[in-house]
């Protein structure tokens, strides 16, 4: 037996709902891993620079002055 146009109605509203919550739930989860990616390359260009010399010591500034 067919569905009536309210029901039919219905069913299309509810799929489209449900289309629009999967596509927002993929959407946050593509930001959440950009997120987790820009943490971890922040983190591994930090810790990078903390482990490099200074480009300049004392002495070379007490020297230039």
């Amino acid at each position: 037996m067919g569905m009536t146009e309210p029901q039919d109605n219905l069913a299309r509203e509810r799929e489209e709902i449900a289309n629009r919550v999967a596509n927002f739930k993929a959407t946050q989860e593509k930001f959440q891993r950009e997120r987790a990616e820009y943490f971890v390359t922040t983190l591994e260009n930090a810790r990078r620079t903390a482990q490099r010399p200074p480009h300049w010591s004392w002495n070379d500034r007490s020297s230039a002055l």
